[in-house]
């Protein structure tokens, strides 16, 4: 499906080597083969949970391609003598990766979020990008149980578009709960856990400084 690249493994959890370029490659190419992978981050919160629930350390692990979003992973797997070779935060990648997506054709699907605020999201990125492709948007309120009228609702409404990306803004473990619970039953390539980057996307949420986000202080 995609060219692996090396890994690094953190506390039991293994984040792939991937630097911005490799990752875009990645998606790319699952998306070119019509293949289907999930590609989560992983930061200090998430090797936490790890540490703590074996089912999420091994539902990131089976994706095989996590990436390293955040300081405290880069700087663990320094300390284990194996250094990521770069971080890859939503607030700063997602961006360039909807030029990406945008050049190459690619759909995208915005789910998560407050009532509203993947419109919001939607209509910023779509103004600085007339040509990206961004297919549906769902908020992140509703009824998440495998089963329940809501959860069949919005996944029917993203295979109704077929979205080559899937953005799943939730959080952290739920985002990745639910992915692992509907994933199979969903029509896209490639999903990306998104964390709050549709906030982002959408001037709701902010970054600190330059200074800060430079020093690995943003998470402070």
């Amino acid at each position: 499906m995609f060219e692996m690249v090396e890994s690094v493994n953190i506390l039991g959890v293994w984040v792939n080597k991937y630097t911005i370029d490799s990752l875009n490659e990645s998606i790319k190419a699952t998306i070119l083969n019509g293949g289907k992978a999930v590609f989560p981050y992983v930061n200090a919160h998430g090797v936490n949970i790890a540490c703590e629930s074996v089912e999420f350390r091994n539902y990131l692990n089976s994706t095989g391609c996590a990436f390293c979003d955040g300081h405290g992973a880069m700087l663990g797997s320094q300390i284990l003598g194996n250094r990521l070779p770069q971080k890859i935060t939503y607030a700063h990648w997602f961006p360039l990766f909807c030029d990406y997506a945008q050049e190459n054709g690619f759909s995208i699907f915005l789910l998560g979020s407050k009532p509203g605020i993947a419109e919001e999201a939607k209509k910023k990125l779509c103004e600085s990008r007339p040509e990206l492709k961004v297919c549906g948007v769902h908020h992140g309120y509703f009824d998440k149980t495998v089963d329940s009228v809501e959860n069949l609702s919005v996944i029917d409404q993203i295979n109704a578009v077929k979205p080559n990306v899937l953005l799943v803004s939730f959080g952290m473990p739920m985002q990745e709960k639910w992915l692992s619970e509907n994933w199979d039953k969903i029509d896209a390539n490639v999903a990306l856990t998104g964390g709050a980057a549709i906030d982002y996307m959408a001037g709701v949420s902010h970054r600190p400084p330059r200074w800060m986000t430079d020093h690995g202080l943003e998470w402070f």
